[in-house]
């Protein structure tokens, strides 16, 4: 189960995030980075990073804590940025918070520290399964914290979603954009990952993580849903689709790493 908390305070704004996340103290004294519902991608950008975040930490993956945030739009009032205080207003009501981690710099490639080959290979595994395009040398979305790698800013994973026509099929295709994947040079048990990644995605965890999108997150009508139960049962098809093609995903990894080093 995840939590829920009220945000009490607005921090600050992290521009360099391209739908405007900030830090919000909630009710717990926490500071967490919440992503809004009323920006970019809206809810799907939500549930992306919802899904994926929750089958990372189901698969053995550092994630921060994902929290459930409730945002009142009186926040805002006293934002003299005209876009923040709107984007609050359309936010009002329940959105993604991530544990603010205090400390943490960008993992750089170059300077390191590089992941040990387990490691690289089951975030690269993981990556590839849930078509995660974000993980680039130039944005890698990987935190170090303490030393350790952590996994933020899914929300562009799951892109099939923004058109769900033949999604099925889409989810037993490869996933060509892993040749940019940051962590590909080190990724060279990916066989051992892919093991794992099935042995810990089982169809009940997946149906669980699923389970976890709020109803207001979900639009029913969207491709002819006919309830959120409905639209659940396809995100979940989905996935359990694509977990039983890894093979495919896996074999493009492999390549595109063989071209690598």
């Amino acid at each position: 189960m995840m939590r829920t908390v009220t945000a009490t305070r607005y921090v600050t704004p992290l521009r360099e995030g391209g739908s405007l996340p900030a830090i919000v103290e909630a009710e717990d004294a926490g500071l967490y980075v919440l992503k809004f519902r009323g920006a970019g991608q809206g809810p799907k950008a939500l549930i992306a990073e919802l899904i994926a975040g929750e089958l990372a930490r189901a698969a053995g993956l550092r994630v921060p804590e994902l929290v459930f945030i409730q945002l009142d739009p009186v926040l805002g009032r006293a934002e003299p940025d005209g876009e923040i205080r709107d984007l609050i207003k359309a936010s009002a009501g329940l959105n993604l918070g991530m544990d603010y981690l205090p400390g943490s710099i960008t993992f750089d490639p170059l300077a390191g520290p590089a992941p040990g080959a387990a490691e690289a290979s089951g975030i690269v595994c993981f990556d590839a399964y849930v078509t995660n395009v974000d993980r680039t040398p130039k944005n890698p979305n990987l935190l170090v914290w303490h030393q350790t790698l952590r996994l933020i800013d899914h929300g562009a994973a799951l892109y099939f979603h923004h058109s769900w026509e033949g999604h099925l099929e889409r989810a037993r295709s490869a996933f060509a954009p892993i040749k940019d994947h940051v962590l590909l040079p080190w990724a060279s048990e990916l066989r051992a990952a892919e093991a794992h990644l099935r042995e810990r995605l089982t169809p009940e965890v997946l149906e669980q993580v699923v389970g976890l999108i709020p109803d207001g997150w979900l639009e029913e009508a969207e491709a002819g849903f006919s309830s959120k139960a409905e639209h659940r049962a396809a995100y979940v098809a989905f996935l359990k689709e694509r977990l039983a093609s890894s093979a495919v995903f896996i074999q493009e990894a492999e390549r595109a790493r063989a071209q690598l080093v």
